[in-house]
């Protein structure tokens, strides 16, 4: 097992002060990953995940930093999108070389809209060698609908509380059709629009992205996850999906079960595994 150092370092990103923590191996492989927060948490991530698989990567030489964009956690700041963290996801990649010298490789690693926010900012810099993007986020109004209605409502047809339920009155019928036709209706017309402005809409950006970056990906997605689900219908039916996956350099895997998150241990473990599995 490799012993390694963890401790606090500051930077700085348009006069705002931003916090992380690095790991670093007493000795350590040239490739380093770089772990971006997603969503409303900071750097230590839902269930400890974050804190766990910097842990994991450094015991096998693997130098880790997670941070806390602008507005986040312990940084300082506006809250920000996961649009708008490209020049803090670049300073903490001077950061991280210049505290773990040697570093030729970075790889980043989120999860959710920190994955779309990877993606979109990995295309400019040659430094990143790799991405590791976890149920990335592409959500539309349309896409949104038409998960629950395959997902959601399908699947409620086929479960036994739902129709106990119906046949005791203590389902609101008149609602959930009235539900029901609602993402019947958001699926036909938000869809028609993102056709027609497929290359402004996120996943035309997403699927852009995956184009223009000529690294390798690794995306791991839960089976048992609403934001995956809707990434999976939309990349299944990508017109590139064929070419990305023959050309090698986009691997997907699946951990059954899973939800948002990866939040019990074995999940957790899986996705530490695939990780370690990608950068070796």
């Amino acid at each position: 097992m490799n012993n390694a150092r963890e401790y606090p370092v500051c930077f700085f990103c348009e006069r705002e002060q931003l916090i992380g923590i690095i790991h670093k191996p007493d000795a350590h492989k040239w490739s380093g990953v770089l772990v971006i927060v997603g969503g409303p948490q900071y750097r230590v991530g839902s269930h400890r995940q974050f804190v766990l698989l910097a842990r994991r990567l450094a015991e096998s030489g693997i130098p880790v930093m997670r941070f806390d964009y602008r507005g986040m956690g312990d940084s300082s700041g506006e809250a920000c999108t996961f649009e708008d963290i490209g020049s803090d996801i670049r300073l903490a990649i001077d950061t991280f070389m210049q505290q773990v010298p040697g570093l030729d490789k970075i790889y980043l690693w989120g999860l959710c809209d920190a994955a779309t926010a990877a993606l979109l900012y990995a295309v400019d810099d040659s430094r990143v060698a790799g991405l590791v993007l976890l149920n990335p986020w592409v959500r539309t109004e349309s896409g949104e609908a038409k998960v629950y209605l395959k997902h959601y409502y399908l699947g409620r047809l086929f479960e036994k509380e739902f129709w106990k339920k119906m046949m005791s009155g203590k389902l609101n019928a008149k609602a959930s059709l009235a539900s029901f036709a609602g993402m019947i209706a958001k699926s036909r017309n938000m869809g028609q629009a993102m056709r027609e402005d497929l290359p402004a809409s996120l996943p035309g950006r997403f699927l852009a992205g995956l184009r223009a970056y000529k690294g390798r990906i690794c995306l791991i997605l839960s089976t048992n996850d609403l934001a995956a689900n809707e990434f999976r219908d939309f990349f299944n039916l990508s017109p590139c999906r064929a070419d990305l996956l023959s050309e090698g350099r986009v691997v997907i895997y699946e951990v059954a079960g899973a939800n948002h998150t990866f939040s019990r241990r074995e999940w957790r473990e899986e996705v530490e595994q695939l990780t370690l599995g990608f950068i070796r």
